[in-house]
This record gives structure tokens, C-alpha cells and sequence, in this order.
């Protein structure tokens, strides 16, 4: 790994084009998003190999501190470096370590535990999912049931994980669990660490409406954890888990995804020859204006941030906007595509491979996880509007 540069101290145009050079001379070709499949993830080794060379020319983890291997960039920085991965269409990665729990166990570890943990999650050989919801805790977390009942050595882990995000790339799980029962539902939670190939835990991916496994259910069945695997104090968990939010959903409320949809919006228009249809002229007008709308807001929030605000309750604004807008330029995609919006798979379009079904089933997630959008509204109408609960 390369010794940390401070990019701080070059301007915000050296910086993006310092970062736009590396980026044009070693992103590989095939791992850029395409026409057909424009929101396009890194997959098992592609992930490792990517992050490995991130970490080689020191370019991991931007929002790291510079002394835990990370680059230390201030946001706007921040903000110049996930734009031009967008720009040059890398295919987004999925790093619970990089946005979750690395800042936890720099900020909640012990030092065994960051220098055990951290430097191979900067090489990638550690590849991190997350152990939150369960069949019957989903958007109200603290009522959930996996248990970890605390004995002489460590922890015994019984229970069930849902919808965990590529635990079948992962090397390791980071979860919740019971440890034990106060008044309150949220105290007796703790954090805990595992690998994912311990005996008794037991994947099985769930493959959506798009063909893709990358959800899994992950069983625990008397997983046998050591006294290390507790990050943070005994039955404080849930506090230690809210720390995670930060930035997480400035990130998810990226106008991106949308605009990749808008552009084959325009580009299906074209070579169908919708042109002179008004109906069809009229909507994407107003799917454009929204786009751009969107885009003026999420500039000016990302602005106030890189003037020194921190994060708040109106994050929730962005994460709604950015998803719902994905899923209506997507419903328009397939419309306006008439009889090729019927098939499922890949169709040629004058030359270029579209599949309008594995984008328009993709779509449709992002309005439930990182908290689904009703939450998102409810923690609006509380902490912004003052709506009575």
C-alpha cells in the first residue's frame, strides 16, 4: 500500500485531475457500466481485485483518517472523487468496510481489533456484510430475535438473517444480536464480528425478479464467537450501530443511478423515433426537469456539507427523491420501448445491447434498503415538520 499523500493540500482541479489520470490509465475496461446494465455491481474476486488496487496506489477509502490508512479528503474532496468514478462509469462496490464498519472499529475497536481488522479490509482480503434484518425485523431493527448468549468464553449465536447484501462474496458478517432483555427493546443489543465461514452459520442466496443472488439469507445455528468478537460495550449495540449513518445516505442520494437512467431515456427516444410523439415528449420533459431539479438540490445540500454542516434528519429527502426518480425513469424506459419493453433479457438497439427488464427489476430495492422510504418520511415528518407521532 502506497504511503497516504494529503490530497487536502492540492486545489479541489489538481485533485480531480490527479484522480481523473489514475482512474483513465488502470480502471479496467470490463468493469465499466454499459448501456444494458448501467447500475452495474462488482461481484466476488472483481471486488477484491478493484479494492486491492485501490489500496495499491493509495486511492482506498477516502473519508478514512490519513493515520488508519485511509486518505483523509475533506468532503468536497470526497464529493470530486465519488463524481469521477461516476464519470468514468465504474461499477459501484458494495464495501460495508469502507462505509460502515471501518469508522466503528477505528472509533469503538480496541487496538487488538484495529490491527487485526482494519489493514485487510483496506487490501480487500476481508470483504464485509451486514447482519441487521431479520424476517420479522426489518425497518423496526430493535425488535429483533438472533440471540448471543454470553458465556464463559465469548458468545453462542442462534437466529436468522434476511436480505443481507452479497453475504455470498463476503469473507465476513458483522451483526446484531440479543445478548440480553431491559425495558427498553433497544438496550441489550450488542455488535459482534464473525467470520462468515464459522461452523453453524449456513448462507442461501435469494435470487430476485432480475436473476441476481446478490441477497442472501445468512442461519446461525450455535456459532461459537470469542470475547473478541464484541465491538464496543456489552449490550450497547444499537448506539454503536446508529454511529454507522454519518455520510452513508449523502452517498445513497446521489442524483447518478437517475441520469443513467434519463440518458437511456433520451437515447431509446432516438432510435425508436418517439420524437414526434407529444405524449411521449411531455413526459420526459418532466422526468428531465425533475432530474435537474434534483441535481440543483443535491448540490446545494452537498455544498452546505462541504462548508462544514454535518449530516442531519433532512438526508432522508435526498434517499427518497434519488430512488423514487430511479424508478419512474425506468417505468418510462420500458413504456416507451413498446414491444422490445416485453422481453425479458437483452434486445439490440441499433448496435447497442439494452435489457430494460433487468434494469427496471433493479430499480426497484433501492426505496427499501438503507431504510425504506415510509421510514425515511416518518423521520421527516418528526424531526423536520414536528408531526405529532
Amino acid at each position: 500500500m502506497a504511503d497516504p499523500i494529503d490530497y487536502n493540500s492540492y486545489s479541489d482541479e489538481d485533485f480531480r485531475a490527479t484522480f481523473r489520470a489514475w482512474l483513465e490509465a488502470n480502471y479496467p475496461e470490463r468493469f465499466r457500466q454499459t448501456a444494458r446494465r448501467p447500475f452495474y455491481r462488482l461481484r466476488g474476486a472483481d471486488i477484491r481485485e478493484w479494492l486491492a488496487l485501490l489500496c495499491r496506489d493509495g486511492w482506498r477509502v477516502p473519508g478514512w483518517p490519513r493515520e488508519h490508512g485511509g486518505m483523509g479528503l475533506d468532503f468536497r474532496k470526497q464529493l470530486i472523487y465519488h463524481t469521477e468514478l461516476e464519470r468514468i462509469g465504474a461499477a459501484r462496490v458494495v464495501d460495508m468496510a469502507e462505509t460502515q464498519l471501518g469508522p466503528i472499529i477505528i472509533q469503538h475497536g480496541t487496538p487488538e481489533q484495529i490491527a487485526r481488522y482494519i489493514p485487510p479490509m483496506l487490501s480487500g482480503e476481508h470483504f464485509w456484510c451486514q447482519g441487521y434484518s431479520e424476517p420479522n425485523a426489518g425497518s423496526d431493527l430493535a425488535s429483533l430475535r438472533t440471540s448471543a448468549e454470553v458465556t464463559d468464553n465469548g458468545f453462542v449465536v442462534n437466529g436468522q438473517k434476511i436480505w443481507t447484501t452479497q453475504a455470498n462474496d463476503a469473507t465476513h458478517i458483522f451483526l446484531l444480536a440479543r445478548t440480553g432483555k431491559f425495558g427498553r427493546k433497544q438496550k441489550g443489543i450488542s455488535f459482534l464480528l464473525a467470520p462468515i465461514d464459522a461452523p453453524g452459520i449456513t448462507l442461501r442466496p435469494i435470487v430476485n425478479l432480475a436473476g441476481e443472488d446478490e441477497f442472501c439469507e445468512v442461519f446461525f445455528d450455535n456459532v461459537e464467537l470469542g470475547r473478541d468478537a464484541l465491538v464496543g460495550e456489552l449490550h450497547e449495540g444499537w448506539g454503536v450501530a446508529k454511529a454507522l449513518l454519518g455520510y452513508e445516505r449523502v452517498w445513497n442520494g446521489s442524483p447518478a443511478l437517475a441520469g443513467k437512467a434519463l440518458a437511456l431515456a433520451r437515447l431509446l427516444v432516438e432510435k425508436l423515433d418517439k420524437g414526434a410523439d407529444q405524449q411521449v415528449m411531455h413526459r420526459l420533459a418532466v422526468l428531465a426537469s425533475d432530474h435537474d431539479d434534483y441535481c440543483l438540490l443535491y448540490n446545494q445540500y452537498t455544498d452546505r456539507l462541504a462548508n462544514g454542516e454535518r449530516p442531519g434528519p433532512e438526508c432522508s429527502m435526498l434517499k427518497i427523491y434519488a430512488s423514487e426518480l430511479l424508478q419512474r425513469l425506468t417505468e418510462f424506459n420500458l413504456e416507451v420501448a413498446g414491444s422490445h419493453g416485453l422481453m425479458i433479457g437483452e434486445f439490440d438497439l441499433d448496435g447497442i445491447a439494452v435489457d430494460l427488464h433487468w434494469q427496471l427489476m433493479m430499480s426497484r430495492p433501492p426505496t427499501i434498503f438503507a431504510g425504506a422510504n415510509e421510514v425515511q418520511r416518518n423521520i421527516l415528518a418528526k424531526s423536520l415538520l414536528r408531526m405529532p407521532q
